[in-house]
């Protein structure tokens, strides 16, 4: 679909005037209305510009100040929470014994627990085991001997002899 062309300003007439006419004679009034808005426009832009410049340089300033504050206020609650938690970890350490004591609890009840269903406690196990390695150490010890004494049978001597033809 087209779109309507929009009719521009009329255009500027070429000066009918010789150049070297006088400066109040050369522009009619749309002329100098023009060239008014451009002067204007222009020297808006320079303005803008030099002001552009300087309203940039205040906002890093300003971003700078900013920045400083913020990371001044997060030290700062880095620093109490730092102490919130030194306090915390001295609580705590005090607290280590009433743990172990519970730990001490739990670990009687189990065990008063398995010795109702007949599990031996861990001591009797370690007696075991010493009472067995003292038993695999005799028996070695009373069948070393008699490995030695006894002499190897030579092969086929444990047989019938064959009966004669």
């Amino acid at each position: 679909m087209a779109t309507p062309t929009r009719k521009s300003a009329r255009p500027r007439p070429a000066p009918a005037e010789p150049a070297d006419a006088a400066p109040d004679t050369l522009h009619t009034a749309p002329d100098n209305i023009w060239l008014a808005g451009l002067g204007a426009l222009a020297s808006a832009q320079a303005n803008a510009q030099a002001e552009g410049t300087k309203a940039f340089e205040a906002l890093v300033q300003q971003g700078l100040q900013m920045q400083a504050r913020t990371q001044a206020l997060a030290k700062e609650q880095w620093n109490e929470a730092a102490q919130r938690m030194g306090a915390f970890t001295a609580e705590t350490a005090g607290a280590a014994g009433s743990w172990d004591r519970l730990g001490g609890i739990f670990e009687g009840r189990v065990a008063r627990a398995l010795a109702s269903m007949g599990m031996p406690a861990a001591s009797e196990m370690a007696e075991l085991r010493q009472r067995v390695q003292a038993l695999e150490q005799a028996l070695a010890a009373l069948q070393a001997p008699r490995a030695k004494s006894k002499p190897a049978a030579p092969r086929g001597a444990g047989r019938k002899p064959k009966p004669a033809p």
